[in-house]
């Protein structure tokens, strides 16, 4: 058996750990486990310490590693920073309560149970006080991760985290004798500036990136990856640990790369098919049994680490029902978030034992805390959050559309791109229903080349949409024209929402409308959203939505606007108003009604024809400007709104417009059921 065992061929290694990625679920399903714990499990069955049948060599470390830092990076990425700014509270009161109990209970133990000197007492309890979002892939696979309990989790792992990892490099200088006058004037400035560099300096170079250098996904990914990890490797010269700059690259990118987006599946599916698994085996090979075999100060340290840790982070996480007013199941969960010891853990341990502090027997009881926090936790997150998200799920949803279907005009494949992006950013993932890309033949000689042009044109926009994880249904029309064309299939369909673009025109009205968006406003029961797109939609800063008067009146006001907030949510933007004065009461109260997920504000001009003057003062290239529509005939009809969107398209020549027309409810006719009800 040595002579097999470790396995070295690189090939038969891959494939080995494949089938565990594989079957780790399937197998741990059985038994109603998360298929982490079947990792790390096989992790410590087949590593080094036990079978010897894989060895902890350089490729586990390295995408172990790996692993680590982009569970750190994917939980910032995830996080609702709408959510997180309204909670921000929480997180800081949950950070400091995680970080202060555990400390506290840590030191004595330590001090007076173990017998530790007191730089070794508080390094080790430091470890208690940490924790790694571990477990934060399963809140998300279960739709919860934009909950407010587990947005307060993790804006508080960072908090805590970085104290932790404050203590470590104070009592590691004091150990090594660098800690003098200026230690801590250095350690504040090197912070300081690192952290300001990566959340200001990311953002304006990733948008530089979107507009100017992405061509295709693949850079875009690539360039993802390189920023995270050349983040998180320059930590050290700041003082830091790399989970810190993993961390923070997120939150940097956060804004930049939108939930739903073709981009945000291919990371979280390289994480959850490689990466993290990796590092889950490479966690369960940590464990060497044989040190517990050579006598009883083993089993104490371990003991007493496990215990502490496991009470300390629970009172941490029970605190939050009576101050931040949370669920039990929500301070389970938070709890299973909170309680995995992994990254912080394993640094203060490594620098502890290089600098003689600690000892075997505490490096083999932070393994230990490992593995047993890490084995509870998944089960505890699991549990705890499918009721939570049954509870969400009977909620009543918000001011909608009662079933939203999204057709989506396509003509080139260069057009398309864009308009699938903004359908992918307004669509509604939890009805599953796919998005409808439309492509129309003119009827007449040629239909037949046409009609096998435009099927290839639709598999790209399937490839499209596929890669994001987004279900398509391509559809192809022959008729007399492509206005036609588009309202007979969105009549068949009954789709709610149609996105067509248009062509660049150097004067006239069809500069921005055209007669496809006039034959488009003849059907009045849908919302039509015509759509200008020069930038990525990634890189604005904010959405201008103008307003005309009375708009907020019309009866497709909440099924419009509910698209409008929801493509402000994915952008991580909020919404800056225009109206008139004399209706910011009625705009503000009617889309408080709408209970928007995203920030907003009212800003009013003083007559209504003053608003192309407000926007020379507003409108800059990182702007999403929108105006909402209203079809002639309409309670909010003027005149001047059929040209106002003209003359700004032709101003404003780099800036990405929007004209959502509001759908009108026809009683005689309920192929499309709109709730346009005033909730009040």
């Amino acid at each position: 058996m040595t002579a097999l065992f470790p396995i070295t061929n690189p090939v038969v290694v891959f494939a080995l750990v494949a089938v565990l990625i594989l079957l780790a679920p399937i197998v741990m399903g059985r038994w109603r486990l998360p298929g982490m714990v079947g990792l790390l499990a096989a992790g410590a069955l087949l590593g080094p310490n036990a079978l010897g049948v894989l060895a902890r060599d350089q490729s586990f470390v390295l995408f172990g590693t790996v692993g680590l830092l982009y569970i750190m990076f994917t939980a910032a990425l995830e996080i609702d920073m709408a959510v997180l700014k309204r909670y921000r509270l929480h997180s800081l009161v949950f950070g400091l309560l995680t970080f202060a109990i555990p400390m506290g209970l840590g030191v004595p133990v330590a001090r007076y149970l173990l017998g530790f000197e007191w730089p070794a007492a508080i390094l080790l309890a430091s470890m208690f006080a940490s924790h790694t979002l571990l477990t934060y892939p399963i809140a998300s696979r279960l739709g919860i991760a934009r909950n407010q309990a587990v947005t307060t989790a993790v804006g508080g792992t960072i908090i805590t985290d970085s104290l932790a990892l404050l203590v470590l490099a104070v009592i590691a200088g004091m150990t090594r004798g660098e800690v003098d006058e200026q230690f801590g004037q250095r350690l504040a400035l090197g912070l300081s500036l690192y952290v300001a560099l990566i959340l200001f300096g990311v953002p304006a170079l990733a948008r530089w990136f979107f507009r100017h250098v992405a061509r295709d996904g693949v850079a875009e990914f690539v360039f993802v990856l390189a920023t995270v990890f050349t983040c998180a490797a320059v930590s050290h010269l700041a003082g830091s640990e790399p989970i810190v700059g993993a961390f923070l690259a997120g939150l940097a990118l956060n804004r930049l790369i939108p939930h739903n987006s073709t981009l945000m599946n291919r990371i979280q599916f390289t994480g959850d098919a490689l990466f993290i698994p990796f590092f889950l085996l490479s966690v369960g090979m940590l464990l060497d049994f044989g040190v517990f075999l050579a006598g009883f100060k083993a089993w104490a340290v371990a003991i007493s680490m496990v215990a502490t840790v496991f009470v300390g982070k629970w009172l941490a996480a029970e605190s939050t029902r009576p101050l931040l007013r949370y669920s039990r199941d929500q301070a389970r969960v938070v709890f299973g978030l909170s309680v995995p010891q992994a990254a912080a853990t394993l640094a203060a341990t490594m620098v502890g034992f290089e600098i003689g502090l600690f000892d075997d027997a505490v490096v083999n009881g932070a393994i230990v805390m490992i593995l047993v926090s890490c084995f509870v936790a998944p089960i505890l997150v699991d549990r705890h959050g499918r009721n939570m998200a049954q509870l969400e799920a009977l909620q009543p949803p918000e001011m909608a559309e009662s079933m939203q279907r999204i057709l989506v005009g396509c003509s080139s494949a260069s057009s398309a791109r864009p308009l699938l992006d903004l359908a992918m950013l307004i669509r509604d993932p939890v009805p599953g229903q796919p998005i409808y890309p439309v492509a129309v033949v003119d009827d007449g000689e040629g239909a037949s080349e046409a009609v096998a042009a435009s099927e290839k044109l639709l598999a790209g926009v399937v490839g499209q949409l596929s890669s994001a994880n987004v279900p398509a249904h391509p559809l192809t029309r022959i008729d007399l024209n492509a206005a036609s064309g588009i309202l007979r299939a969105r009549r068949e369909l009954r789709a709610t929402l149609t996105i067509v673009g248009w062509r660049q025109r150097s004067a006239g009205t069809e500069f921005f409308f055209g007669s496809l968006v006039e034959q488009l406003l003849q059907d009045r029961q849908y919302s039509l959203l015509a759509a200008r797109l020069a930038t990525p939609l990634n890189t604005c800063r904010r959405i201008i939505v103008a307003m005309p008067p009375h708009a907020e009146l019309e009866e497709g006001f909440f099924a419009g606007m509910a698209n409008v907030t929801r493509l402000a949510r994915q952008l991580g933007v909020g919404l800056l108003v225009l109206c008139e004065r004399g209706h910011e009461a009625a705009l503000r109260a009617r889309l408080l009604a709408l209970r928007p997920q995203c920030e907003f504000r009212v800003q009013t001009v003083d007559a209504w024809s003053g608003v192309l003057r407000a926007l020379n003062e507003l409108a800059t290239p990182d702007q999403l400007l929108l105006f909402v529509g209203v079809r002639p005939g309409g309670y909010a009809w003027r005149t001047s709104l059929g040209t106002l969107p003209e003359r700004v398209a032709r101003r404003f020549p780099a800036l990405n417009l929007l004209v959502l027309y509001l759908p009108t409810a026809d009683a005689e006719n309920s192929d499309v059921v709109m709730s346009a009800e005033d909730p009040r």
